[in-house]
């Protein structure tokens, strides 16, 4: 059960469909519609689904669950509340950032050096 909005859902779902629009995909032509990778999408962000499970539960490549996450962090901006300062009946986009003149994101992870992750009391000390 994915925890949002169902208006939340369909607003993705709208940019997703705008997207393909923009690019003239033909219909039925995409492994998914726009309603439930829009899901997928909002899962992966969200709940941190892996793409794994992604895969599984939608019976797609991973190559196609890799395309759909791009498409729905990249391709689907919406102008933000960010006045311009030299225009402002114009709205910036949020994900826009001038310094670098491209769309962007910062996603973090935190990681051990051995590249395991701690298990707790599960292993006993045992390696």
């Amino acid at each position: 059960m994915l925890r949002v909005a169902e208006e939340t859902v369909q607003f993705v779902s709208a940019l997703l469909a705008a997207g393909r629009r923009r690019r003239r995909t033909r219909a039925g032509r995409r492994a998914l519609g726009c309603y439930r990778q829009a899901v997928l999408v909002l899962r992966w962000f969200l709940d941190g689904t892996r793409l794994a499970q992604l895969v599984a539960d939608n019976e797609i490549g991973s190559s196609t669950a890799y395309r759909y996450l791009h498409e729905g962090i990249d391709r689907c901006s919406v102008a933000g509340p960010t006045v311009r300062a030299d225009r402002p009946e114009r709205r910036m986009d949020l994900s826009w950032s001038g310094k670098h003149a491209a769309h962007g994101g910062n996603g973090q992870v935190i990681a051990v050096l051995d590249g395991l992750a701690d298990r707790g009391d599960e292993d006993n000390g045992r390696r």
